[in-house]
């Protein structure tokens, strides 16, 4: 698959559809850096008027998982990833359209090569922020990744 913004989103639509309908969209990304943009509406929203911290959860882990999964094709490797644990913190009511940024395409390219190099399985810790429209951190979420070769 191509890593585009348009692929990205169909993927979502195919293999994430909880995501996809409830606004979950791919901004951008490159080798880099990877945004996810979520509108805060109706159908994601809490009981308390603003948007439910599971859709927050899935925009900020796709940032993650998107980069993983380009640098994953780059290596040209048969190369497992799973999520192992999450962790979150919530600053400030989510309204609006939240965007979500990973940056850590480096890191985890980094990884990827310890593990084709070793043969072992290796985890990394990626963050993803989201912030309102204003520019204001709303969450910060973190994801462990594992990531292996495959034999």
């Amino acid at each position: 698959m191509e890593f585009t913004p348009a692929k990205l989103n169909l993927f979502t639509f195919f293999k994430l559809p909880s995501a996809f309908w409830s606004g979950v969209r791919v901004k951008s990304i490159s080798p880099e850096v990877c945004e996810v943009t979520v509108k805060h509406r109706w159908f994601n929203q809490n009981p308390f008027n603003s948007m439910y911290f599971a859709v927050q959860a899935m925009a900020a882990e796709f940032t993650t998982g998107a980069l993983v999964m380009y640098q994953i094709k780059e290596s040209k490797k048969n190369i497992s990833m799973l999520v192992a644990q999450n962790k979150s913190v919530f600053t400030k009511k989510a309204t609006g359209r939240i965007t979500f940024t990973c940056n850590q395409g480096t890191a985890i390219k980094e990884t990827i090569q310890n593990a084709v190099a070793t043969n072992e399985g290796q985890t990394i810790w990626l963050t993803s922020i989201g912030k309102n429209e204003k520019g204001e951190q709303v969450s910060e979420m973190q994801f462990e990744w594992t990531i292996k070769v495959r034999a």
